[in-house]
């Protein structure tokens, strides 16, 4: 895939979020519609992506060695957003908001068509074991957490409950098992119908969430975000990706290190009480932005 066309492909990710953004502003829709769009992608669209992808998929060492780059990612970028959260705000609901966008990335909704539109299908279960070992497992153990201590809600969570009922593991687990049986054609095309839902629907959810003020009054803390979540993400993936992997291998785990924020974090934000204005401008941002990133990060591994 050529840089235009991944330019492309991530501005008309952003073009939806406006769309979403202007049914709001109409009136057409309100920022609550966006939760049974949640529920679509969340429990319905991404476990039918993932389901698939991993069902024919040729698993090899470099999942595993994908999947440690991911982590390594992770820890840094979580420390390194702790600490500027801390330095920038007293807030607890900014500050956890501030540390999710910037320590987790769109490694599934954004990740898995990127990955594919760039690298073609056969790299697509590395960024799906990426995406589910890698960040949704660092949501649940390590995001969830610290949601529930920053966030205003007082809510309580039990990590083994959310990690064994999340929708995205338990469509990885049948995806590896249905590697063993035959799956009628009626319901692959079903599912391939559902798995194309994602993209769009979330990047209206998006847009239903967002506050233009908020851009303007956050413009620092999301400049802070989009710095670590878009340059010092995917550098460190490329140094320490670099020792490990080669070839496409390399290319996803770096692509999934440099995806925008995370939108589930927006969801997890509506959960635990954190500044929501903050992350849905944070996702708006940092997805617009990495339509410039994305590309110059993959041009320097050429």
């Amino acid at each position: 895939m050529s840089s235009s066309a991944l330019v492309s492909t991530i501005l008309t990710f952003a073009a939806i979020v406006g769309v979403g953004a202007a049914l709001r502003a109409t009136g057409l829709l309100k920022a609550e519609d966006a939760r049974p769009l949640n529920v679509v992608i969340i429990y319905v669209g991404l476990p039918a992506f993932i389901f698939e992808a991993v069902r024919g998929a040729k698993l090899d060492g470099d999942v595993w060695r994908v999947v440690a780059v991911a982590w390594t990612v992770f820890a840094v970028m979580l420390a390194l957003a702790w600490l500027l959260a801390r330095i920038r705000t007293r807030d607890p609901k900014r500050r956890g908001a501030l540390v999710l966008t910037a320590a987790l990335g769109n490694t599934g909704y954004i990740g898995y068509p990127v990955t594919a539109a760039l690298l073609g299908a056969s790299a697509v279960p590395l960024a799906v074991f990426s995406d589910v070992f890698g960040t949704v497992f660092a949501l649940v153990l390590v995001g969830l957490p610290i949601a529930a201590r920053m966030g205003g809600k007082g809510a309580r969570i039990n990590i083994v409950r959310e990690l064994l009922t999340f929708p995205a593991v338990l469509a990885l687990a049948a995806g590896l098992l249905a590697r063993f049986v035959a799956v009628p054609e009626v319901v692959t095309s079903g599912l391939e119908m559902l798995a194309r839902l994602v993209a769009p629907l979330i990047m209206l959810s998006v847009g239903l969430a967002l506050r233009p003020r908020s851009l303007a009054r956050g413009a620092v803390d999301l400049g802070l975000v989009a710095l670590v979540r878009l340059a010092l993400a995917p550098m460190l993936a490329v140094l320490v990706g670099d020792a490990l992997l080669s070839g496409d291998a390399l290319r996803v785990a770096t692509l999934q290190a440099g995806m925008p924020t995370m939108m589930l974090t927006l969801v997890v934000g509506e959960r635990f009480g954190l500044d929501t204005d903050f992350i849905a401008s944070a996702i708006f941002v940092t997805t617009v932005l990495s339509a410039i990133t994305v590309p110059v990060v993959q041009s320097v591994i050429a």
